[in-house]
């Protein structure tokens, strides 16, 4: 065994971290090792603290918590969002924390896809996550446009990959509206947004990210790329919990255009209880809030994003590519002699925050993972994701899981589970 294969080199690593004491803030199990963070991040202390403070505030002031309590509820969504911004390159008033990614998206979409003469079809890549493909569908049917014929869907050579050239092939003088993932939540790859955002504004295209997977884990700089929209979630690599509340970012030079599904927070805060049913829509972000905020899904991400301004998301970057590509390298000297296979971009420029492997039997591998100690994640029908996080893994752990996957390969423990997804997987 190299030295690079040893549990004393994962320790050496471990004691350069500078980001290691941010392991103590999360709640990790004994015995386990929690690699699914691009799924579901877990809970920490911070979170769980400023959760508490809006249910006490609730408890104490009743209705006076929306703006008495010690984090009034009236102004949550804005601060957090201020909050956000640095995480994403934007600035506070571009950036708003509401609704759901998928409610925010319907909410661009109606905003931002005017289809027009020849521009009317909206162009998205073949490998993006279902729910973006709903969304794209639901709203052309809504304008009475097939999506059968107005949805332009860019191929992969490969399964696994999107080409940013192809994408921009795709841009033709019928195309009013790009949606792209920032990364690819199978494969893990990480677009070029900034040269894709500059070759749609050549061609007067409006284009727009789903950054669900690279929020929190890379470095952004939407508002100098001259990105139109974003979306995101917030319970994977931010933390927030189980269906936490999503986010969005309109550009400042559409700021003070009318949300195309408009709703009670829409409105500017200083008349919205004049209650008057013709709407004076916000000049900033808030005017594409729809409903009441969510209050106990958006607390924690007040303790959540306090952590990730004491880290910096450009030293969580570092590590977490540093995880990845520990990773991959022990995968390569340990795994691949049993089948598996690395499928994800392997340069530091075009990979997420998760590793992405490749084997026939990945289902069974998947739930012996689980019973041996490790969350991974499973996408069918081959793939195992593993998400080594900057906050709260080590590089122990990744060391281990590796020792752990090659007691499964060699004694064949795999063979005791069925090649079948669970139905959540």
């Amino acid at each position: 065994m190299s030295l690079s294969q040893s549990i004393q080199y994962a320790k050496e690593l471990d004691d350069q971290d500078p980001l290691s004491h941010f392991r103590e803030e999360f709640y990790l199990q004994p015995n386990n090792i929690y690699m699914d963070g691009n799924s579901l991040g877990l809970l920490s202390k911070k979170a769980e603290s400023s959760l508490l403070q809006s249910l006490n505030d609730w408890k104490v002031n009743g209705i006076d918590g929306w703006t008495k309590g010690n984090e009034p509820w009236f102004y949550m969504a804005e601060k957090i969002g201020s909050m956000t911004s640095s995480l994403i390159g934007a600035r506070s008033e571009e950036t708003i924390t509401t609704g759901s990614i998928t409610t925010n998206l319907h909410q661009m979409l109606s905003t931002f896809y005017k289809p027009e003469g020849r521009k009317t079809k909206i162009l998205a890549d073949s490998l993006t996550f279902p729910s973006d493909v709903y969304a794209i569908k639901s709203q052309l049917s809504l304008h009475g446009l097939s999506p059968e014929l107005h949805l332009i869907q860019v191929k992969s050579d490969d399964g696994r990959t999107i080409k940013e050239a192809d994408i921009i092939a795709a841009m033709d003088d019928e195309v009013a509206l790009i949606l792209l993932p920032s990364v690819l939540y199978r494969s893990g790859q990480l677009l070029d947004m900034k040269a894709l955002t500059k070759a749609a504004h050549d061609k007067n295209i409006i284009i727009g990210f789903d950054l669900a997977h690279s929020i929190g884990v890379v470095p952004h700089e939407l508002h100098d790329w001259g990105i139109d929209f974003a979306v995101w979630c917030t319970y994977k690599y931010l933390n927030s919990g189980p269906g936490g509340v999503g986010g969005l970012f309109v550009h400042d030079k559409h700021l003070g255009k009318r949300p195309g599904l408009a709703g009670w927070f829409s409105s500017k805060k200083e008349v919205q209880f004049d209650m008057s049913h013709d709407l004076d829509h916000a000049t900033s972000a808030s005017a594409y809030q729809i409903g009441t905020p969510h209050i106990f899904s958006m607390a924690p991400l007040i303790g959540s994003l306090e952590l990730f301004q004491q880290a910096g998301i450009d030293a969580i970057r570092r590590k977490s590519l540093s995880l990845t590509r520990y990773l991959m390298d022990l995968t390569k000297e340990t795994l691949q002699p049993f089948g598996f296979s690395i499928a994800n971009p392997t340069k530091d420029p075009q990979r997420g925050g998760h590793i992405c492997l490749e084997h026939s039997e990945a289902a069974r591998i998947c739930k012996a993972l689980k019973a041996n100690g490790v969350v991974p994640d499973f996408r069918s029908p081959n793939v195992i994701r593993l998400a080594p996080i900057a906050l709260y893994s080590s590089y122990e752990d990744v060391w281990n899981v590796i020792q752990i996957l090659q007691d499964i390969m060699s004694n064949q423990k795999y063979k005791d589970y069925s090649n079948e997804r669970n139905v959540i997987a």
